[in-house]
């Protein structure tokens, strides 16, 4: 019987990491105000507050959907336009959850290299129509790192805010793994937020090897009026809120946030170099963050899946691999070896 292998299938199958969970634990000791009125919450916001050197509202929410769907509501009326990337999550992974909260705000799709929109399509989309019949042009989403495992990088950004800016857009950023972003781009988390134009981020937990929770970081306070009341009619307010905030308040400590991330981005550089050692495997994308996307022989295909090792093939047939806090070199050793015997290559030692 072939024992089922999830390491590299999503971030989604790792498990809860050492510091989140300790932080639960911690959390379970004894009673606590609800609602978000108990010290974690408060902590986390701080601390959240300090990391992007800013004076952002923040709001926990249970996942990413309800996070993005909530942001551009804010942002948003059911009669304007979200102009995004073809491949978005907010497009291809929501199951219309965006048009839903914001009681049927239109998505306009456009391209881009690598899953990263161009501000050259977002013009094109903007001009396109401005009459009364078009829904209009509100704002703008960004995946960080796209759907394609690529980066945003600052001088991506700053040509989309001079964008924004000119034709009176708001930027949302869907950050499920900005986590990886951060830690593949070694850089403060305000160069690409607050300072690139960006007006709400939805900033990625359950992805970083917390059980659940994402929170939403607004950067305009005007943009989050009423904002609570959102997440409650959404169910989204927690009422032992502790247990979202608290792994914050945990993994924020000391840089914390980024050791899971800069392994699961170095598992995926060692993955990606010995998949291109195979003659049955080659990248389709730039590995910047913790996705390997390959285009893999059939053979390798049918192979490695007889071999239980499960992943996702989507995004024009391609293969993806996607790395976490808890992938290992071992994991790595493992895949490329069956890949081998596979493909009748020499397997490679994912340690050189």
């Amino acid at each position: 019987m072939t024992v089922e292998n999830f390491a590299f299938a999503s971030d989604n199958c790792s498990g809860v990491a050492p510091d989140a969970w300790a932080a639960l634990e911690e959390a379970n000791a004894g009673y606590s105000p609800g609602y978000g009125a108990d010290d974690w919450t408060q902590q986390a916001t701080d601390q959240i507050r300090d990391l992007f050197e800013y004076p952002c509202d923040v709001y926990f929410t249970f996942n990413g959907t309800a996070a993005n769907s909530l942001a551009l509501a804010s942002l948003c009326r059911s009669y304007h336009s979200v102009i995004a990337h073809e491949a978005a999550h907010i497009e291809t992974d929501e199951c219309g959850a965006p048009e839903f909260f914001t009681h049927g705000t239109k998505l306009l799709l456009g391209t881009g290299e690598s899953g990263r929109l161009s501000p050259e399509e977002i013009e094109r989309i903007v001009r396109r129509r401005s009459d009364i019949h078009y829904p209009k042009p509100r704002a703008v989403s960004l995946t960080q790192p796209t759907e394609l495992g690529t980066l945003y990088e600052p001088s991506h950004l700053e040509a989309i805010r001079e964008v924004c800016l000119r034709h009176e857009l708001r930027l949302h950023m869907d950050g499920a793994r900005f986590a990886n972003a951060i830690a593949a781009l070694e850089i403060a988390p305000k160069e690409i937020t607050w300072k690139a134009g960006v007006d709400v981020l939805c900033f990625g937990g359950t992805k970083n090897g917390m059980a659940v929770g994402d929170c939403v970081v607004f950067f305009d306070a005007e943009l989050s009026k009423e904002f609570s009341w959102r997440c409650k009619q959404a169910g989204q307010l927690a009422s032992k809120m502790r247990f979202l905030s608290a792994p914050w308040a945990r993994v924020l400590r000391d840089d914390g946030w980024l050791q899971g991330p800069r392994n699961a981005n170095e598992m995926a550089q060692k993955l990606a170099d010995g998949l291109s050692a195979s003659s049955h495997a080659r990248l389709v994308q730039p590995v910047q963050a913790n996705a390997v996307f390959v285009e893999l022989s059939d053979e390798a295909h049918r192979g490695l899946t007889a071999a239980g090792w499960r992943y996702y093939k989507f995004i024009g047939g391609a293969s993806r691999f996607m790395c976490s806090w808890q992938t290992t070199s071992e994991d790595v050793r493992c895949l490329l070896a069956d890949l081998a015997r596979i493909g009748g290559d020499s397997a490679v030692d994912s340690d050189n």
